[in-house]
């Protein structure tokens, strides 16, 4: 029997790299003509993504310019056409007694509310798991989640009328005896008051996000829990924790990648002139400078600060997070 060349068993053993690739396109063209549904539904998504996220970009060469809004017929070309001038904004930035006045608000206001809120939402999921009446825990849920869909306005109105200087509880203090409290001007208690709207408004929809993750945590481990004694305290502790541990770190990953980019919408308006220095944030210092003042570079600068720091947190607390718990994003 005649032994065929070494050559022949190669190609036949071994596919060519350019027939696995026309392999690998053919099943990616199937895959697509079978889900075409699916990537028609991704267009809205990728638009949005492309203008609002992408595009945009192109502005961060700001940071770097003297820009002028007028150096052109229209402000996008006028960025191209604004002189380089390097690093000079960001010297100006770091230089500024204020940029270090708003970086410690933003941190001190976002860690308050991590300490505070962080822990609320996971305790409200594992007390309404709890309620056996599905009706009753159905009304309990939605009362905790509607104030998530309501806006910031909306939300300082009512706020204004229970805490305002003439407001409900303003008004219950004094015919008690006591004096008005100005929650809203007083730099003493305007950060607690960011704190509780903030946990007012959001404590709802992380609750349903740590409900929806005690859904999937496996109810026969709850009934060999209780077959071997085990009280409801032990089985929270046991089971229900563990199971929630992956969606924990998630969110405190998410919470501590966002603690400089998180409260501008609350922050801007529900804060005053007389509490600028306790409750001004880096994106509503932003704001202020960039709109107010028209320092469209020193704004784009910090803008740029904010980005790079965030994602520097983030990135940090979920290689700690693999390294010491072993759970991450990625």
């Amino acid at each position: 029997m005649t032994t065929p060349p070494q050559n022949a068993l190669t190609s036949k053993a071994a596919p060519t790299t350019g027939s696995l690739l026309a392999q690998k396109m053919r099943s990616l063209g199937y895959y697509l003509r079978q889900h075409w549904v699916l990537y028609v539904m991704l267009i809205p998504g990728l638009f949005f993504l492309f203008i609002y996220k992408l595009l945009p970009l192109w502005g961060l060469q700001i940071a770097f310019k003297d820009y002028k809004i007028f150096a052109a017929s229209d402000p996008w070309s006028a960025i191209a056409a604004s002189k380089w001038v390097g690093l000079k904004h960001f010297k100006r930035l770091f230089g500024s007694s204020q940029f270090i006045k708003v970086l410690l608000n933003t941190l001190e206001i976002n860690f308050l509310k991590i300490l505070w809120l962080f822990p609320i939402p996971i305790l409200c999921a594992i007390l309404l798991n709890e309620i056996r009446n599905k009706l009753y825990q159905k009304l309990c849920q939605t009362l905790i989640y509607v104030p998530y869909f309501f806006s910031w306005v909306l939300i300082f109105g009512i706020f204004y009328s229970l805490l305002g200087s003439y407001g409900i509880i303003n008004t219950v203090i004094t015919a008690l005896g006591g004096s008005r409290i100005n929650f809203f001007g007083d730099q003493s208690v305007f950060r607690s008051v960011l704190v509780f709207t903030e946990g007012w408004k959001e404590v709802g929809y992380n609750t349903v996000i740590y409900l929806a993750a005690i859904t999937g945590i496996d109810v026969t481990l709850y009934e060999a829990a209780r077959v071997d004694g085990a009280n409801k305290f032990q089985q929270i502790w046991s089971i229900t924790l563990p199971g929630l541990l992956p969606t924990i770190i998630l969110m405190l990953i998410m919470k501590v990648g966002y603690i400089l980019t998180t409260g501008f919408e609350q922050v801007l308006v529900f804060y005053s002139p007389a509490v600028y220095d306790v409750a001004d944030i880096i994106e509503t210092y932003v704001y202020r400078i960039g709109m107010g003042q028209a320092d469209f570079s020193l704004a784009t600068a910090l803008g740029l600060f904010n980005a790079v720091i965030a994602f520097i947190l983030i990135v940090g607390a979920n290689t700690v997070s693999k390294k010491t718990l072993g759970r991450s994003i990625w």
